[in-house]
C-alpha cells in the first residue's frame, strides 16, 4: 500500500465486510465459563484454609485467657488448645498451597485459551482490518493484556475470601467476648471501606483509561521508532524522528502524575487507618476505657489485640490489589473487543472457480460511507497476461489490488475469479488461487527455507532452491551462516531488497494461478528489480498477473497498463499505445522521469558539495608526481 493510501485509509474506519454481522461481544463470565469448576475448587480451598488459619490465633487467645485466669490451670485443656492451633496451622498451609497451585494452573490454562481464541479470531478477520490497527496495540492486547488477567485468576479468589471470611469468623468470635469493644475494633475497617468509593469516581476511572491509552501510545511509538532507526541514523534526523516518542512519554508522564496525585491522599489515608499501630491504638484506647469502667476483664483485651489486626490485614491486601483488579477488568474488556471483531464471512456452500480469469464489475469501495476511494471500476484480467496499475499517489492503486485477495469486500459491484464472486469462494480456495507480494514484507522468525515454503510447507528443498534461484536470492542465502537453515532474526538479517526477493521466491513456490505484486520494487536494488521482471516473465505462461510499480521500467513488458486517477480508470492499453496517444499515461511517465532526473541531479550536487573538498584533499594527499613514481618503480629515492 502506498504511503498516501495508507495515511488516507488510517483516518477512516474500517467497514465490516459485506455480509458480515458483528460478532456478539463475549462477557467475562462467558470467557471464563469452562473454568468455573476450577474457580469453585480454589474458593473452597481458600475458605477452608482461611478459617483454619484463625485456629493458631484463637489458640493463643484461649491459651492466654486460660493462663491468666485465677482458676487452677487445666493441663489437658491447654494441650488440646495447642494441638488445635497446630492442626489449624497445618490445614491452612495445606489448603493455601493447594489453592495457590490450582489457581496458577488455572491461570495458565485461561491465558493459553485466551491467546488461542485471539489467534483464531485474528486469523478469521479481514486482512485489511490489520492495516487500520497499530502493531503496538495488538501486541499489547495479545501479550500484556492477557498477562494482566493473572491477578483476576490466580489471586483474586483468595484475596476476596480472606477479605470476607476471615473478618466474619473473627467478628463472630469477638462478639462472644465483648460486643462493645468489637464495634470499637471495627472503626479502622469502616474508615478504610469509606475511602474505597473515592478510588472509583468517574474522574479516577477516566484517569485509569488515559493511563492505559498512554501505555498503548508509548508501545506504538517505540515500535515505529525502532523500526525506523536505520533511516534516523542515515539522515541524522534523530531529534525530529523521535519527537513522537518523546511526546508519547511526556503525555504518559503527565497522565501518570495526575492519576497518582489524585490517588496519593486517598492511598495514604487508607494505609494509615489500616496500619497495625493505628489499629492497636484504637483497640487499646477503647479497651482501657472499658477496663477502667469495670465492664471488661483485662484478659479479654488479648483477643482484640490479636484478631483486630486480622480484621484489617485482608482489607489492606484487597486495597493493594485494587489497581491490579481494575487493570485486569480493563484488559478483559479490550480482549473482548478483539474477540467481537466480525470474521470474514465464509459462504455456506462454496463454489469452485472455473479457471482464473479475473473480472471487476462496476466496483466501488470506500473506507467509510462519505468517501469513495474507487468509483465504477470495470476491468478484465485475462489468463496469461500482465496487467499493470499506475497512477499518482492516492489514486486508489493499492486499494484496488487489496480487493483481489479479499482484504476488503467492495461496497458495490463484484469481483469474479473464474466466473465466481470472491464472496462465494472459501478463503482456503481463494488463497490457493491468489498469492501476493506486497511492499511491506513480513518474514517469520524461522529458517530461510521455511519462510520461502510458507504457502507450501511440504515443499522439498529442491523446489525451494529453484524458487530462490528464480528470485535471484539463492547466492545470498548461501552466504548466510547456515544457508537455507539460517533462522532469520536470530542467526542473520536481510536487507529490504533481499527480504522482497524472499517474498518473491515464496510467491514463485506457491505457484498460484493469480499473482498480485503491490509495490514489489519499493525497496528495490537492481537485483530485486531484475528478480521481479524475471518472475513476471517466468510466471506469465497461463497465469494472471496484476502489478503495481512506481518504477515504470518494471512494467515495460506488461500486456495492459491501466491508468488510475481519483479512483477511476482514465486510460488503458499497451504501454506503446498509451505513449503514442500522448495522454495521461504519457504525461505521468514524463513527470516520473523528470522527477527521477531532478532527484539524481540534486543528490549529485549535494554529494559534490559535501564530498568534493574532502575528496580533492584526499586526491592531493595521495597523488604522486610522475617522476617520483618512475624513480620509485626503479628503486630510487625521490628527490
Amino acid at each position: 500500500m502506498s504511503t498516501i493510501d495508507l495515511a488516507e485509509a488510517s483516518k477512516q474506519s474500517t467497514p465490516a465486510p459485506s455480509g458480515a454481522e458483528p460478532s456478539a461481544q463475549p462477557s467475562a463470565t462467558e470467557l471464563l465459563r469452562p473454568y468455573l469448576g476450577g474457580f469453585a475448587a480454589v474458593v473452597v480451598l481458600q475458605i477452608v484454609g482461611a478459617v483454619a488459619g484463625l485456629a493458631p490465633l484463637l489458640a493463643v487467645v484461649e491459651l492466654g485467657r486460660t493462663l491468666l485466669s485465677p482458676n487452677p490451670i487445666d493441663h489437658g485443656h491447654v494441650r488440646m488448645i495447642v494441638l488445635a492451633g497446630a492442626a489449624g496451622l497445618f490445614v491452612r498451609l495445606l489448603c493455601t498451597a493447594a489453592s495457590s497451585g490450582l489457581g496458577h494452573l488455572l491461570d495458565s490454562r485461561v491465558q493459553l485459551s485466551l491467546r488461542r481464541q485471539l489467534a483464531a479470531r485474528l486469523g478469521r478477520v479481514p486482512i485489511g482490518w490489520f492495516s487500520r490497527r497499530r502493531t503496538g496495540e495488538l501486541a499489547t492486547i495479545v501479550g500484556k493484556d492477557v498477562d494482566a488477567v493473572h491477578p483476576l485468576i490466580a489471586h483474586t479468589p483468595g484475596e476476596l475470601v480472606a477479605a470476607f471470611v476471615v473478618p466474619l469468623v473473627s467478628l463472630i468470635y469477638l462478639f462472644t467476648v465483648d460486643w462493645r469493644l468489637t464495634l470499637i475494633t471495627l472503626i479502622p475497617v469502616v474508615l478504610a471501606v469509606a475511602l474505597v468509593p473515592l478510588m472509583m469516581t468517574p474522574a479516577r476511572l477516566h484517569a485509569q483509561k488515559e493511563f492505559d491509552a498512554g501505555m498503548g501510545r508509548i508501545a506504538n511509538a517505540t515500535v515505529e521508532f525502532v523500526q525506523g532507526i536505520s533511516v534516523v541514523k542515515a539522515f541524522g534526523s534523530g531529534e525530529r524522528a523521535h519527537r513522537r516518542f518523546r511526546t508519547a512519554t511526556d503525555d504518559f508522564a503527565d497522565t501518570f502524575l495526575r492519576m497518582v496525585h489524585g490517588l496519593a491522599g486517598i492511598g495514604a489515608a487508607m494505609q494509615v487507618v489500616l496500619s497495625p499501630p493505628f489499629v492497636l491504638l484504637v483497640v487499646l484506647i477503647g479497651g482501657t476505657v472499658l477496663i477502667q469502667g469495670g465492664s471488661l476483664a483485662p484478659a479479654d483485651l488479648l483477643p482484640f489485640l490479636l484478631l483486630g489486626l486480622g480484621l484489617t490485614a485482608p482489607v489492606a491486601a484487597l486495597g493493594h490489589g485494587f489497581d491490579d483488579l481494575q487493570a485486569a477488568r480493563r484488559a478483559v474488556g479490550r480482549i473482548r473487543d478483539v474477540l467481537a471483531v466480525p470474521s470474514l464471512p465464509e459462504p455456506a456452500l462454496p463454489v469452485a472457480p472455473q479457471g482464473h480469469r479475473v473480472e471487476l464489475r462496476d466496483v466501488r469501495f470506500g473506507y467509510d460511507a462519505d468517501h469513495e476511494v474507487l468509483r465504477g471500476i470495470d476491468l478484465v484480467l485475462e489468463p496469461g497476461t500482465v496487467t499493470a496499475i499506475v497512477g499518482p499517489s492516492g489514486s486508489g492503486k493499492s486499494t484496488l489490488v487489496q480487493l483481489l485477495p479479499r482484504f476488503f469486500d467492495p461496497t458495490h459491484g463484484s469481483i469474479l475469479l473464474g466466473g465466481v464472486d470472491l464472496r462465494r469462494l472459501g478463503s482456503g480456495e481463494l488463497y490457493r488461487m491468489v498469492s501476493f507480494v506486497f511492499q511491506d514484507v513480513r518474514l517469520l522468525r524461522a529458517s530461510v527455507a521455511d519462510n520461502i515454503a510458507l504457502a507450501v510447507p511440504r515443499a522439498c528443498l529442491d523446489d525451494v532452491v529453484r524458487a530462490a534461484r528464480l528470485a535471484n536470492i539463492h547466492d545470498r542465502i548461501l552466504e548466510l551462516p547456515q544457508g537455507y537453515d539460517t533462522v532469520l532474526g536470530a542467526d542473520a538479517g536481510l536487507s529490504g531488497g533481499e527480504a522482497q526477493r524472499i517474498s518473491i521466491a515464496r510467491a514463485l513456490l506457491a505457484d498460484a494461478p493469480v499473482l498480485v505484486l503491490d509495490e514489489a520494487t519499493a525497496f528495490a536494488d537492481p537485483q530485486t528489480e531484475q528478480a521481479v521482471r524475471r518472475a513476471m516473465t517466468t510466471l506469465k505462461g497461463d497465469r494472471t498477473i496484476l502489478v503495481i510499480a512506481h518504477r515504470l521500467e518494471t512494467i515495460a513488458d506488461a500486456d495492459t497498463v491501466v491508468m488510475l486517477e481519483n479512483g477511476t480508470i482514465v486510460e488503458r492499453g499497451t504501454p506503446a499505445d498509451l505513449l503514442a496517444q500522448n495522454g495521461k499515461f504519457a504525461e505521468f511517465r514524463r513527470s516520473h522521469r523528470a522527477a527521477r532526473t531532478d532527484a539524481i541531479e540534486t543528490l549529485g550536487g549535494v554529494l559534490r558539495r559535501e564530498l568534493g573538498p574532502r575528496s580533492r584533499q584526499r586526491n592531493a594527499a595521495t597523488r604522486r608526481p610522475a617522476n617520483v613514481a618512475d624513480q620509485t618503480s626503479r628503486g630510487g629515492e625521490p628527490r
